[in-house]
């Protein structure tokens, strides 16, 4: 009936749903996957990926380790992996991730600094980017941090 303390959570599987129609205000933790239909005002931390459904609205700063976007997010993102903003998703907020893509019509207004593993080396590229939805159809914006020489 209760689950044993000791055991973890798989970081791949969706934990917690917060349902479209639903607020919620306050900090959420979890060691597995976050799906957000509904309205958080606080932070979320998860050791999976948090993922923004289109009629989620997010007030508050991400910790995951990726985060799609089909919402709107208003606040900082911190990765470990990537961020993703679909074409409908809206990031008004700064990103620290090591890959960023935004799709067509997709919009982030903020900072984004990529940050890239190297060894036992750790450099970190900050791009200062903010992006409108462009008139090429079919484009997709595209930013990973691959290693470039010092």
């Amino acid at each position: 009936m209760f689950k044993n303390k000791s055991s973890k959570m798989n970081p791949n599987t969706t934990d917690t749903l917060i349902g479209e129609g639903s607020v919620f205000e306050g900090k959420i933790k979890s060691d597995a996957s976050i799906r957000i239909e509904g309205q958080i005002t606080g932070n979320v931390e998860s050791a999976g990926d948090v993922t923004v459904g289109e009629k989620g609205v997010v007030k508050s700063n991400i910790t995951a380790r990726n985060v799609i976007i089909a919402g709107t997010v208003h606040g900082n993102l911190q990765t470990k992996g990537s961020v993703r903003i679909m074409s409908s998703g809206r990031l008004y907020g700064n990103t620290t991730a090591h890959s960023l893509v935004i799709d067509e019509g997709g919009i982030f207004q903020g900072n984004s600094r990529m940050d890239v593993k190297s060894g036992e080396e750790e450099r970190t590229k900050t791009v200062e980017h903010q992006h409108q939805p462009t008139a090429a159809p079919g484009f997709s914006s595209s930013y990973s941090s691959s290693p470039s020489p010092l």
